[in-house]
């Protein structure tokens, strides 16, 4: 039975990706570089610093990492405090409210900085519904390393094998199997290009899940 589900924030929670593209694209023309629809697509899952790490050794830039970090978190975080139209993903908000309300232990682990992730969990008073937020900046390798699945799964109050993930990139269904943890993958709308084929299940809208489901898909 299922006692934990974590989740991953971008495209499965809140779509900040329009802010996120924003905020890269408006960098990339300070940096003048031009980052192709393929390659940025790319880095769905990945967290800001591995983005730049790979962005300075292909346009072989001489920035620091930190300081292209910063500076993309500038841009982002001014965007995201003035930006009105951001919304939950349709659906999440109930099946969240579900899961905790039927005993389910959630857990967030996103490739997003911390900062970013109390941006959204403050705005959306999310807080009261997860035992504990992780964030990618805190590994050195992103999805699909399996990295922060496992050290999220270590922080469920049941074994491994009692642990879902819910994910909508394919670096991130990637990451699920290769922590050998459930993977429900999630066709969201504003991730583009992704494959979702390695997850266990797929699903295109939330209203498919509640918590018995949930608790019922092991």
């Amino acid at each position: 039975m299922v006692k934990t589900v974590i989740f991953d924030m971008d495209g499965v929670i809140v779509d900040t990706e329009p802010v996120h593209y924003y905020a890269y694209h408006q960098h990339f023309k300070q940096l003048n570089i031009d980052v192709s629809d393929d390659l940025y697509q790319s880095f769905t899952g990945n967290s800001t610093r591995n983005v730049f790490q790979k962005i300075k050794a292909q346009f072989d830039l001489s920035h620091e990492v930190e300081d292209l970090i910063q500076t993309k978190r500038s841009l982002f975080n001014d965007a995201f405090d003035t930006k009105e139209d951001l919304y939950l993903i349709d659906g999440v908000e109930d099946l969240i409210k579900d899961l905790h309300a039927n005993g389910i232990q959630l857990i967030l682990a996103s490739s997003a900085s911390k900062v970013t992730i109390d941006r959204v969990f403050n705005r959306f008073n999310l807080n009261q519904y997860f035992t504990h937020k992780v964030s990618g900046e805190d590994f050195p390798k992103s999805k699909p390393h399996p990295a922060i699945f496992e050290h999220a799964a270590s922080l469920s109050i049941a074994p491994k094998e009692n642990c879902i993930v819910v994910e909508d990139s394919t670096n991130g269904i990637e990451a699920s199997v290769a922590a050998n943890i459930y993977c429900i993958g999630y066709e969201s709308l504003h991730s583009k290009g992704q494959d979702l084929s390695k997850a266990n299940i797929i699903i295109k809208d939330f209203s498919e899940l509640n918590a018995k489901i949930v608790k019922a898909l092991m």
